[in-house]
């Protein structure tokens, strides 16, 4: 264990207080993945909390929060919830027990405990869920899925990036009750849709959606995928009918690295109209080594309009002609051969172009 965690669960329980990590950390240090969110639960009430970390941040549902370094530690009292409305608890009491508090958790493999001497407590089996790699609900199926239809998304997600089974009774409660994610906004569904997208496991998890019906609910449709580890590249490779928070950047990513997909190649000419970084997005999906990208990048004889040697100054003076639409057709047609190794970037050369085709722009 780190010494900055175990520091942290040092200070609670020098006041007197209990203190576990639990959660996400736990179970990912089990398996062998890193993690950096540090989910602490105690006895400790918030009030008491914050005059241990006097600079964390009071968080809602009764903890607090802080950063340390790289790590970001939320620190909850043990509760149990009493009343739902819209996912979060509206009703709920502090207790002192620790059971009590893992009962209101979502998965087993989440309830796992470990103490600051690297300790397990393991008060609901999540270690043998953990071994069967099986994802398992803690307590009613039914009341856990209406409180929070997030956690339909959660079980795929782990599900997917853990490659683990669902247990069967949860699968069935997923299927029945996977209407309900609709009542979830868009964004949380887009973070849970984005962490399946970005697994390296990514088709099993879209076998996982499609099983469930949840392709269809969110009219998700694709013919195949290559995982990438850009959420972009990602999207790119797939049709979605429910509109979800895209940034403007995102969608014309997503449009281009499509366009680029679509056109089954990567030329000279498809690095400098996307640029390198869409290119090379476009290129690992495509199986197309970024060293050759980098080199036809590389070897563009310009990089844009502003570098072909001729002005549009000079291109009105050899046409004889006012500024008009015709300058920037001419210079497109230069930056096109240009490109193609049609011509060469000089200024001999592309006067020589311009004058003896003066009749292809009706001069």
């Amino acid at each position: 264990m780190n010494k900055i965690i175990k520091n942290i669960l040092n200070a609670i329980e020098k006041k007197g207080y209990e203190a576990y990590l639990v959660g996400g950390y736990v179970r990912d240090l089990l398996v062998g993945k890193e993690s950096f969110d540090i989910d602490i639960c105690t006895n400790a009430t918030p009030k008491e909390l914050i005059n241990i970390f006097p600079h964390a941040s009071f968080k809602n549902l009764g903890g607090i929060s802080f950063k340390i370094k790289e790590y970001n530690f939320e620190i909850t009292t043990y509760r149990e919830e009493i009343k739902y409305e819209k996912r979060h608890p509206v009703e709920y009491n502090y207790v002192n027990n620790l059971i009590s508090d893992l009962n209101r958790r979502d998965f087993t493999i989440n309830t796992i405990c470990m103490n600051k001497r690297g300790e397990i407590i393991d008060l609901l089996k999540g270690i043998e869920d953990l071994n069967n790699l099986k994802i398992r609900m803690v307590g009613n199926l039914e009341k856990k899925l209406n409180e929070d239809p997030l956690r339909i998304m959660r079980a795929i997600r782990l599900a997917t990036v853990l490659n683990f089974t669902i247990e069967d009774n949860l699968f069935q409660a997923l299927k029945t009750h996977k209407e309900t994610i609709l009542t979830l906004s868009s964004t949380r569904l887009k973070e849970e849709l984005d962490r399946i997208l970005i697994s390296s496991n990514v088709k099993y998890g879209l076998s996982l959606l499609n099983e469930i019906g949840i392709l269809n609910l969110l009219a998700i449709s694709y013919t195949s995928i290559i995982p990438v580890k850009n959420i972009e590249g990602m999207y790119a490779q797939i049709n979605i009918g429910y509109k979800l928070p895209f940034t403007k950047v995102e969608k014309n990513n997503i449009k281009q690295v499509r366009e680029i997909l679509n056109s089954k190649e990567i030329t000279a000419l498809t690095v400098y109209k996307y640029g390198l970084y869409l290119s090379k997005l476009a290129g690992a999906i495509m199986n197309i080594s970024q060293s050759t990208i980098n080199k036809l990048y590389k070897n563009l004889p310009i990089k844009s309009l502003q570098d072909i040697n001729i002005t549009p100054e000079e291109i009105v003076k050899i046409l004889n002609i006012e500024y008009s639409k015709t300058v920037s057709i001419v210079l497109s047609e230069l930056e096109f051969f240009i490109i193609s190794g049609k011509i060469k970037n000089k200024k001999n050369e592309l006067i020589k172009y311009i004058t003896n085709n003066k009749a292809r722009w009706g001069v």
